[in-house]
């Protein structure tokens, strides 16, 4: 009989963990922070989906408008096709949560993310990533070569940052700043890939392009250096001047808006 309460306490354990039950915020925020909210929560479900998240230690932040500088992170306990617009952890610089909630953020997304929140007035979002295809130009010593198109349309706006550790120590913020300057990207090395934006979807989409040509680096290079094609003299150069003039138009007027509707059709749950 003991050991068939064990298996009862066990499961409803596993019933409670399975069903997060958060509140929504709507309504209790003003409307400028909800549509933030909701751009966040969409982008987590959308990383999920491209398969880019690392169970939950990566991390996508906003900053709420306002004088308070706040900013949203992910609750840590939960997996990204699980995070809500309501379930977003607004935090201070110092890393403390404002107002009541039951979760807690991961220190480490706090240093890195805040860093830039703090430096770039531009840096209304953040999202940094440990996919496989991104650690892997991290970790070489030519960072992102030239290869493809969607390489030359980011190159030459990424930054690149030595690895130092995990991300924990907040004395690494000045360093990560310096690093970033007035880049759109940057490669985390040995660690990952990052990309800010004035909006979620600015940042989505230079995250998007930046991790498509690690990938296709990665494939590229698996044939052997010597099989790879060189883009003639002048091409990346202008490519670069393109996706520069490019990327803003298509982040607010195209690709967002079309990203969005995606999230929805996946599971309209995040807008809650």
């Amino acid at each position: 009989m003991g050991r068939i309460e064990a298996m009862g306490r066990e499961m409803a354990d596993a019933t409670a963990l399975a069903q997060v039950d958060i509140p929504s915020l709507k309504g209790s925020v003003s409307e400028e922070e909800w549509k933030i909210r909701v751009d966040l929560a969409a982008a987590y479900r959308l990383v999920a989906h491209y398969g880019w998240d690392d169970l939950i230690f990566t991390h996508l932040s906003a900053r709420v408008p306002g004088p308070e500088h706040h900013f949203l992170l992910n609750p840590y306990q939960l997996t990204f096709e699980e995070v809500t617009a309501s379930s977003l952890v607004k935090v201070d610089m110092s890393g403390n949560p404002v107002g009541p909630t039951p979760f807690f953020t991961n220190a480490a997304g706090f240093t890195i993310h805040s860093a830039l929140h703090m430096a770039r007035e531009d840096a209304h979002a953040v999202i940094h990533l440990h996919t496989p295809h991104g650690q892997a130009v991290a970790a070489q010593s030519e960072g992102l070569m030239p290869l493809t198109q969607t390489a030359m349309l980011v190159r030459d706006d990424i930054a690149y940052h030595d690895y130092e550790g995990v991300a924990v120590d907040l004395d690494e913020r000045e360093r990560i700043i310096a690093d970033m300057g007035d880049k759109g990207m940057m490669l985390l090395r040995n660690h990952g890939t990052l990309a800010v934006g004035e909006t979620v979807g600015e940042a989505f989409l230079r995250i998007y392009f930046l991790e498509r040509a690690c990938e296709a680096q990665v494939l590229a290079l698996s044939a052997g250096a010597g099989n790879v094609n060189n883009p003639p003299q002048g091409s990346p150069e202008v490519t670069a001047q393109q996706g520069k003039m490019g990327l803003k138009m298509a982040a607010g007027a195209l690709a967002w808006p079309a990203l969005l509707r995606k999230a929805y059709r996946l599971d309209p749950s995040f807008a809650t």
